[in-house]
């Protein structure tokens, strides 16, 4: 392929090349390389059933259950016959499709976002699309990846294609050297606290920077993960040395001589120097501290060493409003203390913070020390929680008091019966911390995995890094 020209951002190199067509109104049909599905993808599998079509390229679709598996044992109860209805269709659904699924048990089963990018699925200049807003985690090594509705679902798997409108394009440059116990969470929520929920609405955002390319390639799935919380479209990270160590020897990523000219074509990717952006931040790494949530969006975060915000202190009455109702919600005072906030439950999981990288994270600061509240890890993928099993780190987890689970999306959306009752509180390194979105009258704060094991060991919303220098050699 041919990226030549006038200088361009990885944004529209990728979305140029995908291009079938435009509309006269100006809306572009791409060609989606990969398409993953699972149960939310049921409704989009009805569709193509009623028009009694057949799907487009069942080679280039993966299927994986993960939103309503199981992930702990559990006795009967009465959602139990709906969660395996789900998975059970979805198994149909792709088995009847000739698509390659991943069910329960399943060794390559795990969270799609997850799961994916672990088998070489994900692949720099893609264009990856999944029934889930958090698809653009796959921007990580390079993609153009994103979230789309069961409409969208329908018209993918029966034509390979979708409608779709450019987006503006926005960078965030994060440049200097992370201050210790600082990470890729805690860049998402600070920038996502400095945008808000809805500061880069109709953009697709490149993360850019010295800070950035330092992150680990699972730290960068954090940070693009969390991308849609701040309103964008997707956020993605031009492919670099890193991104080809990943990938090497993955088993659907190109082997030998072709691995090598793949990265050279990859390479290509990356953004002109005198690329043009709608929009352009920049971050001091430095100001970046451990970050939690207070309320009741991802934008609601603050330093661990803050408080909970005074809504008489705002002069838009709708930002007052909603401040007022999210501390309502949360049952929290204005002025008070976050570390004086007390938690009854940890979860450390989901496609944000799930992988080895943050699983060892959490061990690391729990080894040899108990935990005073209840809490539930569950890893990404059966890949995952097989290495932390031969690591050890379950090990640590249980001996701590903690639920060593199984890889699924669990107690981040509740899909699976794994809920918060009412009015508890949870130190959660989900993605989400929206009304009842761990459970009816749950209560949820967003924090890192050293951040949630921290909460863990003291029932409380903690600052990490005294523990942390406890360890340091």
């Amino acid at each position: 392929m041919s990226l030549a020209g006038a200088p361009q951002s990885i944004i529209s190199k990728i979305w140029n090349h995908h291009v079938i067509t435009q509309s006269p109104e100006g809306d572009c049909l791409l060609w989606i390389d990969r398409h993953f599905v699972h149960e939310g993808s049921n409704h989009g599998f009805g569709q193509v059933a009623a028009r009694q079509r057949p799907v487009a390229r069942p080679d280039l679709t993966f299927g994986v259950a993960d939103h309503y598996v199981p992930t702990r044992a559990r006795p009967a109860s009465a959602g139990a016959s709906d969660i395996i209805r789900m998975i059970e269709t979805v198994s149909a659904n792709t088995a009847r499709h000739g698509i390659s699924m991943f069910g329960p048990g399943h060794r390559n089963q795990g969270i799609v976002h997850v799961a994916m990018p672990e088998l070489g699925l994900t692949l720099p200049g893609l264009t990856i699309v999944c029934g889930d807003s958090h698809t653009s985690t796959h921007g990580a090594l390079g993609a153009y990846a994103f979230g789309i509705g069961a409409s969208e679902v329908a018209h993918v798997l029966m034509t390979q294609t979708l409608w779709q409108r450019k987006p503006r394009e926005m960078a965030i440059t994060v440049d200097g050297i992370l201050p210790a116990g600082i990470t890729a969470k805690d860049i998402a929520l600070h920038i996502i606290a400095r945008l808000g929920a809805g500061g880069a609405t109709s953009h697709a955002i490149e993360y850019r920077g010295s800070t950035i390319r330092d992150l680990s390639i699972e730290g960068r799935m954090t940070l693009c993960n969390l991308s849609i919380e701040a309103g964008s479209r997707l956020g993605l990270i031009g492919p670099d040395e890193n991104t080809f160590a990943y990938l090497k020897g993955r088993a659907n990523a190109p082997a030998g001589d072709d691995f090598e000219r793949a990265c050279d074509a990859w390479m290509q990717l990356n953004s002109s120097r005198d690329t043009h952006f709608d929009t352009e931040h920049f971050i001091n790494a430095g100001d970046i501290a451990p970050s939690v949530t207070w309320g009741t969006s991802p934008e609601h975060a603050l330093p661990i060493d803050g408080v909970v915000p005074d809504p008489v202190q705002f002069s838009d009455e709708e930002k007052a409003r909603q401040i007022r109702d999210a501390i309502d919600y949360m049952g929290l005072r204005p002025g008070m203390r976050l570390q004086d906030i007390s938690i009854d439950y940890v979860f450390i999981g989901s496609c944000t913070n799930s992988r080895i990288e943050d699983l060892r994270a959490a061990a690391a600061l729990l080894a040899g020390r108990v935990c005073k509240v209840r809490g539930l890890v569950s890893p990404g993928s059966r890949r995952i929680k097989q290495q932390a099993e031969q690591e050890g780190l379950a090990a640590i987890f249980t001996q701590a008091g903690l639920e060593w689970g199984d890889p699924g999306c669990s107690m981040c959306v509740g899909m699976n019966g794994d809920i918060l009752a009412p009015g508890q509180r949870s130190a959660s390194t989900t993605n989400r911390n929206f009304k009842g979105r761990q459970g009816p009258g749950a209560r949820t704060h967003l924090v890192s995995p050293v951040m949630a094991a921290a909460a863990a060991l003291t029932g409380h919303l903690t600052d990490a890094r005294p523990m942390l220098k406890e360890r340091a050699p």
